[in-house]
């Protein structure tokens, strides 16, 4: 890539969705000036310490037909995989009921694994290409990923969730007896099924890649800024720049990826669009005593186990509360219990040998992202909302913010993205 001749585009946020686009957008001959408050991969961000699939399945919005009965149970109950905190119930009911709204129905779900599909389907792939490009290729590692589970009947009860993959092109391979145990050999062998997914692929160390692409962006000629947009210049819908924290920027467009603070700024251009901090917890422990060359998700621990440069991590849970609340640790302290049960040979480890990490997803109630053009001026775009596929999902979110920019066809169709769903 060279310093193109094209517009200027101001990228707001610098996660794993802002780093893509501007990576996108320089190559397609544009000025490209990313800005956020904090730097690129730092433990801040939510693509720091997510569970590092890069996976076509992912594709199930966390709201499924019948949930609203369980939400008793999930203000009850401290050590489940998806709770709320009491104190934030009142501020989150409007948030929530839209999530349980949009999951009501198989109907529901179905239509939004559509439009996942179609930002999931080639993502290992576009990582592979990427990170080649950014002289990152070690960092992506395309082994498969395993869904385990302690007998066929756990999977045969998510049997919608696996027909809709299928539907929508997952490739997927059942294993069970010696050829689980030689996927996962460190796998307790109280879990007898697996579902692997072939193409699917996992990061190395998410938070170094951002930070990675970062670095190669600012040699190809982008620009990293560290300052807060706090408005913009829009006479007649028409940007001539962003207000900043350190002093005003021209710019010709903008793109809004900036996860939770992407609200306030989607607000004043007339989309109120509602997000949610689904809160993230993950468990790393360096001297793991066996390395996972496959990625596993124990389906009855909910959780991501890959093996990362910073040692064997173990991401998940759901925790609905402020993005300021201060992280509950007992929720990571039940991911490691989860570690220790599905692993024989950590029997002996002690919690105090791990580090722990939370993070705020930027979730919206249906789970799918917000790509498209404000309302109030077609020179700003929105790329934010990516919940638990942000990693996964960056790469052709993109592309397709590439695509409006350059006034071309966007690759799949937006309706389903658009910042005006919500009623």
């Amino acid at each position: 890539m060279t310093q193109p001749q094209g517009k200027h585009i101001a990228v707001i946020g610098a996660g794993i969705v802002g780093i893509s686009v501007a990576a996108a957008l320089l190559q397609e001959g544009h000025r490209v000036t990313v800005i956020d408050p904090a730097p690129p991969g730092a433990p801040h961000a939510a693509s720091y310490g997510n569970g590092a699939f890069i996976s076509p399945a992912s594709i199930l919005p966390v709201s499924q037909p019948g949930l609203w009965r369980r939400v008793p149970r999930m203000l009850a109950d401290r050590r489940g995989a998806l709770t709320i905190r009491w104190r934030d119930l009142p501020a989150l009911t409007p948030w929530l009921v839209r999530f349980l709204w949009a999951g009501a129905t198989g109907d529901k779900v179905s239509r939004t694994a559509r439009a996942l599909s179609g930002l999931l389907a080639d993502a290992p792939q576009r990582h592979i290409d990427l990170a080649a490009r950014a002289g990152l290729s070690g960092l992506i590692v395309q082994n498969g990923l395993l869904y385990a589970f302690r007998e066929r009947a756990g999977y045969e009860a998510e049997a919608f969730g696996w027909e809709l993959r299928r539907d929508n092109g997952v490739v997927m391979v059942e294993v069970e007896g010696e050829a689980l145990r030689r996927a996962a050999p460190a796998l307790d062998p109280a879990y007898r099924f697996g579902v692997l997914i072939k193409d699917g692929a996992h990061c190395t160390d998410p938070g170094g890649y951002v930070a990675g692409l970062a670095d190669w962006l600012t040699g190809q000629g982008a620009v990293l800024r560290r300052d807060r947009v706090i408005g913009f210049d829009l006479p007649a819908g028409q940007l001539r720049g962003l207000r900043c924290d350190n002093g005003d920027m021209a710019c010709d467009l903008a793109v809004i990826a900036a996860g939770l603070a992407s609200v306030p700024l989607a607000a004043s251009l007339g989309d109120p669009v509602p997000l949610a901090a689904e809160r993230g917890y993950h468990v790393e422990l360096r001297e793991a005593p066996f390395t996972l060359d496959i990625p596993i998700m124990p389906q009855d621990g909910k959780m991501a186990n890959v093996t990362t440069r910073g040692g064997l991590r173990a991401a998940g849970q759901v925790e609905l509360a402020a993005p300021d609340a201060p992280p509950n640790w007992a929720r990571a302290e039940i991911l490691f219990e989860h570690l220790k049960r599905s692993y024989p040979a950590l029997s002996g480890v002690t919690v105090s040998q791990v580090t722990r990490w939370q993070g705020n997803r930027p979730s919206t109630p249906d789970g799918k992202p917000v790509i498209g053009r404000s309302t109030r001026s077609k020179d700003v775009v929105y790329a934010f909302g990516h919940g638990h596929i942000g990693l996964a999902s960056a790469p052709m979110t993109a592309a397709l913010v590439a695509d409006l920019v350059a006034g071309r066809p966007p690759a799949c169709d937006l309706t389903s993205f658009s910042p005006t769903r919500f009623p």
